[in-house]
């Protein structure tokens, strides 16, 4: 798992880019992001199929905020990013939510 940021140097935002490899994602077939940024909507922020088996998407943020997200595989299996800045309590039984910082 990787999340890469690329702050504006003329706008208050951080392209941010989340990428699981091929084995993270359990053979997956559809990986989506989901979080605060999107209402938690389980349906946007797909991440791209790679050629070599890993999933990638990048989204724009606004600088200067916390963001809490997970993936989710398939529809059905959550997962945390294991490079998240740090990570709360989800609220939802024992699970936490990983959270990027930017």
């Amino acid at each position: 798992m990787s999340v890469k940021k690329q702050f504006s140097k003329s706008k208050p935002v951080c392209k941010v880019t989340f990428k699981l490899s091929k084995s993270q994602v359990l053979n997956a077939g559809k990986v989506n992001i989901v979080g605060d940024f999107n209402n938690w909507n389980e349906s946007s922020d797909e991440l791209k199929p790679l050629k070599d088996g890993s999933f990638s998407h990048s989204i724009d943020l606004d600088s200067g905020r916390e963001y809490q997200f997970r993936y989710l595989l398939d529809g059905t299996n959550w997962m945390n990013d294991e490079n998240a800045d740090r990570y709360v309590a989800s609220g939802l039984g024992n699970s936490d939510n990983a959270v990027i910082t930017l």
